[in-house]
């Protein structure tokens, strides 16, 4: 027939399943009122049941009452019908052969969880990852925290960027990396998993030049400086004689006490127009920059969403206090 493969044999599979087992879809697509879309789905929804656990007379039933929603739904509905098909034929068997059914998905699941990565030498890595439902809804929760859904921001705003739902679900994830607390990871050698970024002072300060991130990578002394904002990192500063000056001592980040105090002042992210709430914001050192010895006290400290903490360390961007202590972001010319 120089036809393909793959759909033949799948309508050879579905014809042997009408000839020899499920005579009442054969007789629904003989009469048109079963089309063969749906014909496929109620074979695959009453193939899935465990012959050997559910009666004969049960499966009859859960064929004919699928035959007879197929005059009402089509195949998509008709599948998730199917999946639950023995809570409407037979409940007393319906929870036990669920918790089976989910028991098996979950070991299914557990065997095929994966975690690719691979560098692509341009900057970026590809992480592919396959995991079960529940880490994955999981996942997506955390993603959405981190997407600042209640941003303020209109159209129309200055600022406002028109961002794909999975460009914004991808920086959140780095964003979400850059919030671990490093020091719930394992310990290693008696001490917390940590990423060392080193950088001379001169570089730190210029935001020219390039630091060295963990074992083998590099970034810009800009986005190293914006690191150093936050406390999961440690910022090794060197000096002209590649001494250490600075290695992350906590004096230079905002203590609990202190977030606790900024979110009761602040109450959301103090960029003007912003309504993103306390909770999803990081402290920065807003009146002068650690790196350019910035003092870590309250009055200096701002909180910002991760978006606009971004921008306060973009050259690309100014920004400036207002009277109400807000800050007003805007771009160069």
């Amino acid at each position: 027939t120089r036809t393909d493969y793959a759909p033949n044999s799948a309508m050879l599979g579905l014809a042997t399943a009408l000839d020899r087992r499920w005579h009442q879809v054969a007789a629904g697509v003989v009469e048109g009122t079963v089309n063969l879309s749906q014909a496929r789905v109620i074979v695959r929804a009453l193939d899935d049941l465990p012959e050997k656990d559910v009666p004969a007379d049960i499966l009859t039933q859960a064929e004919a009452h699928l035959v007879a929603e197929a005059a009402h739904f089509g195949p998509k509905p008709l599948a998730i019908l199917g999946r639950r098909i023995l809570e409407v034929v037979a409940p007393e068997l319906y929870e036990d052969q669920e918790r089976k059914k989910l028991d098996d998905e979950e070991a299914r699941a557990a065997r095929r969880t994966s975690l690719f990565i691979r560098r692509h030498g341009d900057g970026t890595t590809k992480v592919s990852l396959r995991i079960p439902d529940s880490a994955a809804s999981r996942l997506l929760t955390y993603l959405e925290s981190f997407t600042s859904p209640r941003h303020g921001r209109g159209a129309d705003h200055p600022l406002s960027e028109r961002v794909p739902g999975y460009l914004k679900l991808g920086r959140a994830f780095c964003t979400m990396l850059e919030a671990l607390d490093p020091r719930r990871l394992p310990l290693h050698g008696g001490d917390a998993t940590s990423v060392m970024v080193t950088i001379s002072l001169e570089q730190l300060r210029s935001g020219l030049g390039a630091a060295a991130f963990g074992m083998d990578g590099r970034i810009s002394a800009g986005e190293a400086r914006r690191l150093a904002c936050n406390a999961n990192l440690i910022p090794a500063v060197l000096g002209s004689r590649s001494e250490v000056l600075d290695l992350g001592r906590t004096s230079r980040l905002f203590s609990p006490p202190q977030r606790k105090a900024m979110a009761l002042r602040d109450q959301r992210c103090r960029a003007e127009g912003c309504s993103v709430p306390a909770a999803w914001c990081e402290a920065h050192h807003f009146k002068t920059p650690w790196s350019h010895g910035g003092r870590t006290d309250l009055a200096d400290g701002k909180l910002l969403c991760p978006w606009h903490h971004h921008r306060a360390h973009d050259d690309r961007y100014l920004h400036r206090e207002l009277s109400n202590g807000d800050v007003r972001f805007s771009r160069r010319r």
